[in-house]
């Protein structure tokens, strides 16, 4: 069964480098086309961001207003005169109230759009790449491992969704306010908005060095966090080898040097990454103080009131964050963006070929009228016939394989590993199509059949188990869906697993958790022969189906099988042959090339390569 344990993934630092898209302007064209069904939510939120933005921004300005009408009073109190105006000021409040509320209004309401946008293109993302992972080719899972596949579904989804729910609103609100506040600034004074906008490249070019000169350490961080946690995970699963062999001090040794180069690494990368606030701070506090000396001086000469003075300082700082929010949303709008580029290559990956059903017909006895094959209609005969075929044009696996099989003959595989066994079985279910030749069901190619429905004539116990979390009952029952208890129930004792299962406290209704490992290698496998016998199926491959259970077991299971098997065409594949010997045809391959064919006495009495690979396994169990 495939490990399917989430990648493990360290937390390097918000400052790290983000992870670049190859293609970034053709990944973002995908992108935009796929958010073109969302596009009415999506102009709201734009309107509504851009409003929240103005409606914040001109707070500072009315609030200035309230500051000058406050010193006027006084000034005015001083010189004899009425005083503050307090009810002038309590309406520039009221005002400045209703546009803060404006604002905050403007943002939820944007930002619950913005939320159901986002978890709506993750959720069909998933689906999406869901209903992929069934229409690929088989070839494909030899080149991608399960963890790649796995990751496209969450953490590539993940960041693409919390990407677009946070990239779109900040560079909009960054964008708008940065506008909007220089509209304002000047508006104030032309003269502090220069000595503000001064200190921006003063900032930038310090922020500039700072990254360059932590970049490398974030990338040598990020590298070895990976080493430590794949050696953990490496000496945690063979835990047992590691005490057998006496290497705790080698392994500890090992886990030391790649822990300390991360040590080194991340305290340079954090402390370098770190300096850039308080740069940013320091160079901000100067403009803050030049800015304000102008215009202590502009008011002296009446040129700006003293309310302007406090707005403009607010201005400023308004006016730096968005910088700094942009240069984040870079960083998530690359990872963003590079997740986007996976999550669709994987989309477009080349799919199977899915025909239509069978285009032959036939006359249907009970109504004589014509209709199309069914999987019903196939009666279990199997042809191959020159078939070729290699899982790479450099390499042939079958070279001109023929073979007849009639309905209801036990066929069995013998051979060397490698030999091609279980390809042959592969070529039949059409997980692989052959390069050259033909293989027929009831003399029609099966290259004419959906690949689906093909392979609902077939039931298959493999060597590698098959267990998902759930009832016992369940588990059985994924044969056929539709069975009733005391079908999956019979099913079981055909299996001669009734008895082991009416011993476990809850019975049919005892809990499988993820890994089965709460039941025994034996006991897993007699349940998937449980579940193939309830979907009784027109033909049947047994793949190794008894290489996990004993030989009393063993015995068990082939008396199951042997009546599974009565009247259906079933292709065996064993190493341990003396549970073939009662086969009607026995294929004897070895590079790809059947070499000998009959039945086990025939095949003895040759005294072949059968021959000696039967009283060879004899011969090291005796």
């Amino acid at each position: 069964m495939a490990n399917n344990r989430r990648p493990m993934r360290g937390h390097g630092g918000a400052n790290r480098p983000p992870e670049k898209a190859k293609d970034f302007k053709g990944t973002l064209k995908k992108l935009v086309a796929y958010l073109k069904q969302y596009h009415l939510a999506i102009v709201v939120v734009i309107l509504f961001t851009i409003g929240s933005t103005v409606f914040n921004i001109l707070g500072p300005k009315i609030l200035g207003k309230a500051t000058t009408e406050v010193f006027n009073g006084l000034i005015s109190k001083v010189q004899g005169g009425s005083g503050i105006d307090f009810s002038k000021i309590g309406m520039i409040l009221i005002t400045l109230l209703i546009l803060y509320l404006i604002s905050a209004a403007f943002s939820y309401i944007q930002g619950f759009i913005m939320a159901g946008v986002s978890q709506k293109v993750s959720y069909n993302l998933r689906k999406e790449l869901s209903e992929k992972i069934n229409r690929l080719p088989m070839n494909y899972y030899d080149k991608t491992t399960y963890g790649e596949v796995l990751s496209r579904i969450t953490n590539d989804v993940d960041t693409l969704g919390t990407g677009l729910n946070q990239t779109l609103h900040q560079l909009i609100n960054s964008a708008a306010t940065m506008i909007g506040v220089l509209c304002m600034m000047l508006s104030i004074s032309p003269l502090m908005t220069l000595i503000a906008l001064v200190t921006l490249p003063v900032s930038a070019v310090l922020v500039m060095v700072a990254v360059k000169r932590s970049q490398k350490y974030f990338v040598a961080q990020q590298e070895y966090l990976g080493h430590v946690n794949g050696q953990i995970e490496e000496v945690f699963g063979g835990h047992n080898v590691i005490k057998l062999f006496n290497k705790e001090e080698s392994a500890l040794k090992e886990f030391e040097e790649k822990n300390d180069i991360l040590y080194q690494s991340a305290w340079k990368s954090q402390f370098l990454s770190g300096l850039m606030q308080p740069l940013m701070n320091f160079v901000g506090n100067l403009g803050y103080a030049a800015v304000v000396v102008a215009g202590g001086f502009l008011s002296i000469r009446g040129t700006i009131e003293v309310g302007d003075i406090q707005s403009f300082i607010q201005y400023v700082k308004q006016f730096t964050q968005p910088v700094s929010q942009l240069a984040q949303v870079s960083n998530m709008l690359q990872s963003t963006m590079a997740s986007a580029e996976r999550v669709f290559a994987f989309l477009d990956e080349g799919e199977e070929e899915q025909k239509s059903f069978l285009h032959e017909t036939l006359v249907d006895p009970k109504t004589g009228k014509e209709r199309n094959v069914t999987i019903d209609d196939l009666d279990g005969s199997v042809e191959f016939w020159h078939v070729n075929f290699g899982y790479t044009k450099e390499k042939q696996i079958i070279h001109d394989l023929n073979l007849k099989v009639k309905p209801g003959q036990k066929i069995a595989i013998v051979g060397p590993t490698g030999a091609g066994k279980t390809t042959i079985v592969k070529l039949l279910m059409r997980f692989y199509d052959i390069d050259d030749g033909a293989i027929r069901l009831n003399n029609y190619d099966v290259q004419g059949f959906d690949r689906s429905e093909l392979r609902e004539a077939f039931g298959m116990v493999l060597q590698d188990i098959w267990l998902f979390k759930g009832t016992i009952m369940d588990n059985i029952r994924y044969g056929r869906l539709d069975a009733t208890d005391e079908e999956v129930i019979a099913a079981a004792r055909a299996a001669h697993v009734h008895h082991f299962i009416q011993t476990l406290e809850h019975g049919y209704q005892t809990e499988l958790n993820e890994e089965a490992s709460n039941i025994s290698q034996g006991q897993k496998q007699l349940l998937t022969i449980a579940r193939t016998i309830l979907a009784d199926n027109k033909i049947l491959i047994l793949d190794e189906a008894t290489s996990s259970v004993d030989t009393r077991t063993e015995e068990l299971i082939q008396d199951a099988m042997d009546t599974l098997m009565e009247g259906r065409t079933s292709f065996i594949i064993a190493h341990r042959l003396s549970t073939i010997k009662n086969a009607d045809v026995i294929l004897v391959l070895k590079d790809g090339d059947v070499i000998e064919q009959g039945n086990h006495e025939e095949l003895m009495a040759q005294k072949g390569f059968y021959y000696d690979l039967y009283n060879s396994q004899f011969e090291e169990t005796a």
